[in-house]
């Protein structure tokens, strides 16, 4: 069914991309706007692949014309909440060794409000600063500036958009004297007033408008009004909108016959699985694991999972594992064979059964927002084939600020300086069915994916990923990278998030620019940014794209910080190697002269987690402290439960031993360490403690 999916919820400003699904590249496919507000001069392009942009608040229809039918997109466009906020540095924050007299007087500006895209957005010099002015919603914005292109010499600044953050809403339905009734559990943002609740049904679907009433947060439908299958979404609106949510009503059995009792099924399609948010993640970056004198092969690795499964972890994450002329290999060639120096498909295959029979799920690392340019089919491109005229993205030269000599009169569009990996071009139906060919290449082999710049890939193909692998396997993972975070991509995409978040927080509190008690305003951003309740969100100290924590912090502050991801909510990721002691960013793995002390740790807070399920559960209380010895900037204490037991979490990111009372009493034995604490109230704490709360009954 070419059908463009469910209906699209956006704020003036935004772009949103209309395309087919299950495109044929020789398929005509034509869009036309067939309603609009009163006041909008919105138009769309030609071609099967188009963006509407919404220019005032309202309700927009798009038709498509496709070979199975004509299909219609509702696009609903809510007013944006923004400031006009100003970027600024001074010659002094690039490091030019003191040489600042050569800066020219216009300097390139990136950062998530233009998906950092060299050569879109320019600062000016304004005396000794060079300043930016553009419109962005509530919330932090970072924005580096680069004169010529490169990270070599660079700025950065940062400005704080005050405003209410987004509202968030939660669908349930239970069936009443033989109506379904679906519920809209409206919350207001942290800082913004309460929401209404507007419900939208599903184009794809034969449930009409006629069948159903809505008051306020409550939507109903009798029983004989529903078809065999539908979809039910709803928005909370404030200042902001929130993530949809959706309901899916299951009145048939699957083989076209009505469910016979009174009741009538409903589903979530946009939770997580269960399993993910008691899994712990163990990322391996392939090609530096088998250590410093043996190649890292899969066999190499297979060899290793004995080590692998003694962790106690539950899922493997590995960096691309195709053809790719680079060590890390995100710059692929082929999307549909194995990197040769790693081994054959079947010998990946064997990675992932031996794997399986430990215990242990696959994570494969899904690279589809750009190729390698030693891939033929942009070499193909650049040459001026005509099959290959859409393939990449392509920018007017004067946005070019590479010092490449491209052929031709423009130049392919890349983010940040990746002149290496071209940008693939979604416009073009024979992309969504060669990346779509590439899902459909692994997700039989694995059992999720992590998605490589997520950010990059427009919503609806991403849509359409997940009700394709859900479709088959509804236990298959979706890890979305989206750095810095979006809950946009909570709307039916994916599954769990990186928690940028927290990560930044644990080295603020390490290098003393915040106190340990901001991870309390860490996760509370969760729900600022609008993430469902129900979301998972990937807590982790060290990834192969950023500085390890341990080199830049020391190895106490590192236990306190992983002790951190393994008992605040949220599913725990190891970067392979962070057990091990490694200090170099992708470094190779330790195992002779490893710190086994470390590697003891992490297993033992794998276990803690495991065995208690209060710290699997959602929620966390602070608990007020006093901080006998020690800093108390470096301290916090903060409770977990789960009805049937309370435990107390004491964290210290100093130097050497705090003493601690907290208010909660406790007693008896540390869970980690299996050291006796707290008999006179107090606690010594190195890094962290783990102790269960004496409850008054």
């Amino acid at each position: 069914m070419h059908h463009p999916g469910p209906p699209r919820f956006v704020t003036i400003g935004e772009a949103v991309e209309l395309a087919p699904r299950q495109p044929d590249p020789d398929m005509t496919a034509e869009w036309r706007l067939i309603d609009r507000p009163a006041a909008s001069t919105a138009t769309l392009g030609d071609g099967p692949v188009c963006d509407l942009e919404p220019d005032v608040p309202g309700t927009y229809r798009a038709e498509l014309t496709a070979p199975d039918g004509t299909h219609e997109q509702v696009v609903r466009a809510f007013p944006a909440v923004t400031e006009t906020t100003r970027f600024s540095v001074t010659a002094e924050d690039f490091d030019r060794d003191g040489d600042t007299g050569d800066l020219d007087d216009r300097a390139i500006v990136i950062g998530k409000f233009n998906d950092f895209t060299m050569g879109r957005h320019w600062a000016e010099r304004d005396g000794d600063e060079w300043v930016i002015e553009t419109e962005l919603p509530p919330g932090t914005h970072h924005a580096i500036f680069s004169f010529d292109g490169s990270f070599e010499s660079t700025a950065t600044d940062e400005v704080t958009v005050n405003g209410p953050g987004r509202t968030r809403v939660e669908l349930t339905g239970e069936t009443e004297d033989r109506d379904l009734v679906v519920s809209a559990d409206a919350r207001a943002a942290p800082s913004g007033s309460e929401p209404e609740v507007e419900f939208y049904l599903d184009g794809r679907d034969a449930l009409d408008e006629s069948a159903i009433t809505v008051d306020g947060d409550e939507l109903r439908v009798p029983r004989e009004g529903l078809p065999e299958s539908a979809r039910i979404h709803a928005v909370a609106v404030a200042e902001r909108h929130s993530v949809a949510d959706t309901l899916v009503v299951e009145c048939s059995d699957g083989n076209g016959n009505a469910t016979t009792d009174d009741g009538v099924p409903v589903t979530r399609p946009a939770d997580p699985p269960a399993w993910a948010g008691d899994a712990t993640i163990y990322e391996i970056f392939v090609r530096s694991f088998a250590g410093e004198t043996v190649d890292t092969t899969f066999e190499a690795i297979e060899r290793r999972v004995p080590y692998i499964e003694s962790l106690g972890v539950d899922v493997v994450w590995l960096t691309p594992i195709q053809a790719s002329p680079t060590r890390h290999g995100y710059h692929i060639t082929d999307f549909f064979d194995t990197a040769e120096d790693l081994g054959t498909r079947r010998e990946f295959e064997s990675l992932v059964d031996r794997l399986h029979e430990a215990g242990i799920r696959v994570v494969f690392d899904l690279v589809i927002n750009h190729s390698s340019r030693d891939h033929p089919a942009f070499q193909l491109h650049r040459a001026g084939v005509p099959e290959y005229a859409d393939y990449y993205e392509r920018i007017p030269v004067s946005q070019d600020v590479s010092d490449i000599d491209w052929a031709g009169e423009d130049a392919p569009g890349h983010y940040f300086n990746w002149t290496r990996i071209p940008n693939l071009n979604y416009d073009s139906l024979e992309v969504r069915r060669w990346m779509l060919d590439v899902v459909d290449e692994w997700r039989d082999v694995v059992d999720g994916f992590r998605c490589d710049v997520a950010w990059g890939v427009p919503h609806g193909f991403w849509k359409e990923v997940r009700e394709r692998v859900k479709a088959d396997d509804p236990e298959f993972l979706l890890l979305d990278e989206t750095v810095p975070r979006d809950a946009a991509f909570a709307e039916n995409e994916f599954d769990v998030h990186y928690d940028t978040d927290l990560f930044d927080t644990l080295r603020d509190i390490r290098t003393g620019e915040e106190p340990a008690s901001a991870l309390f305003e860490a996760l509370d951003a969760t729900a600022e940014h609008g993430y469902p309740d129900r979301t998972a969100h990937m807590r982790y100290v060290d990834n192969h794209d950023e500085d390890r924590y341990l080199g830049e912090c020391g190895v106490a502050p590192l236990r306190a910080a992983v002790g951190a991801t393994f008992t605040l909510p949220g599913t725990p990721m190891v970067y392979a190697g962070q057990e091990r002691g490694v200090e170099q960013q992708r470094g190779t793995m330790r195992w002779h002269d490893g710190d086994n002390a470390l590697t003891d740790f992490h297993r033992r807070l794998v276990a803690l987690r495991a065995d208690h399920a209060a710290l699997r559960a959602p929620g966390v209380r602070p608990v007020p402290h006093t901080v006998e010895s020690g800093d108390a900037n470096r301290v916090v204490a903060y409770e977990r439960t789960d009805g049937d037991e309370t435990l107390l979490i004491v964290l210290h990111f100093g130097e050497g031993t705090a003493t601690v009372s907290p208010e909660t009493p406790i007693g008896g034995t540390d869970l980690l360490s299996g050291d006796q604490v707290g008999s006179d109230g107090t606690v010594e704490v190195g890094d962290i403690v783990v102790v269960p709360a004496v409850i008054d009954s």
